[in-house]
């Protein structure tokens, strides 16, 4: 199939972005060393980054410009201490970029999990016995379990929106009903990192704010698919983190700058009182810092625009257009595969370029080692979603998602390797 055939019927202009998006996927590869690797005699196709992607080469050059050249505590009146100021400070101004929003709306973490965990825990001080949280049946852990452990603690009541199995998305229609004047926040993901859907995350947080709850997105899984705006979100508060979207492994907190400046911080004494200085806990990952900002300017790299935003924008229409018509391919081809069931929503729904799948009669841990001796690496299990997988009524699945620097030919050698395996030979 030839990429020609894959684009026929796209709008001309669409065509012609796409096909400038397929012209460069080799200058893009060509900044992943990682992509060089072989196995078996077979070049890797990394497939799993829903778990976490290839690293291009600026974002380690970024990191290892700052260790090597700039390394230093922060707030000190010498060199490298103020570069490391300024190094941060110009961090947040690009990951605001990102998310559209303020460098002061920006706290950085060690990942999306241990920042909800601090987070939870300063928005738990405000509440009493018998309030209310929301959380999902789609979500990853991480942001369920995090708020089950706060009810825990301060004897809060956790209420659960359900998911539908058989369309793997949330039943938002039942949302009204679980809120009430008891509800305190709604925790909800902006996209399945094991089914891939992507949630109506808008008209969720719309309905916790008119019953005065605040609300917080996982976007981990959504931020390397589509870009965000939590403007346009209306969340309170969003979490992501870099390793998901090419940078390494940092977590990155939005929360709305009138809410960072007013939650009832977990911290010690002496630590800053100002935001958003007041939710960092201890010494940062200042490299990390330096590798999550380097890896947005990657992205941005990919588009074209008079601003960081706006090179971003144009960068994310280009990549999901690209990913979105080589996903209807694997999605079609692991279709055709007798034996191999789908989960998750189609190509046509909006969703993420991430699909998971079983082959009977193969445990996932079995047909993902099998795929691995091809060079054809994918992820396995429940992925921390292990409450879609119950309901799925499955043990666990093999996972595969597509990044900017994956190919047609890699998605053919998946196809042939799943084929292979279904077939018994």
């Amino acid at each position: 199939m030839t990429w020609m055939l894959i684009s026929r019927g796209m709008p001309k202009s669409d065509q012609q972005s796409y096909t400038n998006v397929v012209d460069s996927v080799e200058a893009i590869r060509s900044q992943f060393p990682a992509l060089q690797r072989m196995h078996n005699g077979y070049p890797v196709a990394y497939f799993d980054g829903p778990g976490g992607t290839q690293v291009p080469r600026g974002v380690v050059d970024a990191m290892n410009d700052y260790l090597f050249n700039h390394n230093a505590n922060t707030h000190w009146e010498y060199p490298t201490s103020n570069e490391t100021d300024d190094i941060i400070d110009n961090a947040r101004q690009t990951l605001a970029d990102f998310l559209n929003c303020v460098p002061g709306e920006i706290v950085f973490g060690q990942n999306m999990t241990s920042l909800t965990f601090h987070l939870s825990r300063a928005l738990g001080r405000g509440m009493s016995a018998g309030d209310e949280i929301i959380v999902t049946e789609l979500d990853h852990h991480a942001n369920s379990d995090t708020w089950r452990e706060l009810a825990k603690d301060r004897d809060l009541i956790i209420r659960v929106l359900p998911m539908n199995p058989e369309t793997g998305q949330l039943e938002l229609d039942k949302l009204a009903a679980l809120l009430s004047n008891k509800t305190k926040v709604l925790a909800i993901g902006a996209a399945s990192n094991i089914l891939g859907t992507i949630n109506d995350v808008e008209k969720a947080t719309a309905m916790a704010r008119d019953a005065g709850a605040l609300s917080f997105v996982d976007a981990v899984h959504y931020a390397a698919h589509d870009l965000i705006d939590v403007q346009q979100m209306g969340c309170d508060f969003l979490a992501v983190s870099a390793y998901k979207f090419y940078g390494p492994h940092i977590g990155v907190l939005y929360g709305r700058g009138d809410f960072l400046s007013s939650i009832d911080a977990v911290k010690i004494r002496p630590a800053p009182d100002v935001s958003p200085d007041r939710l960092e806990t201890g010494t940062q990952n200042h490299e990390g810092i330096a590798g999550a900002a380097a890896a947005v300017d990657f992205l941005a790299s990919l588009g074209t625009g008079a601003s960081r935003r706006e090179r971003l924008v144009s960068a994310f229409h280009e990549v999901h257009q690209y990913q979105h018509e080589m996903f209807k391919v694997m999605w079609e081809g692991l279709a055709g595969i007798p034996d191999v069931t789908l989960y998750g929503p189609p190509p046509d729904s909006l969703r993420t370029s991430t699909v998971s799948f079983d082959v009977s009669g193969h445990k996932s841990d079995e047909v993902a080692r099998a795929l691995a001796e091809k060079g054809l690496f994918v992820s396995d299990g429940d992925f921390y979603a292990s409450t879609v997988v119950e309901k799925l009524g499955v043990p666990s699945l093999v996972r595969a998602g597509l990044a900017c620097y994956s190919t047609m030919d890699e998605v053919e050698r998946l196809l042939d390797g799943v084929r292979s395996i279904a077939n018994g030979d």
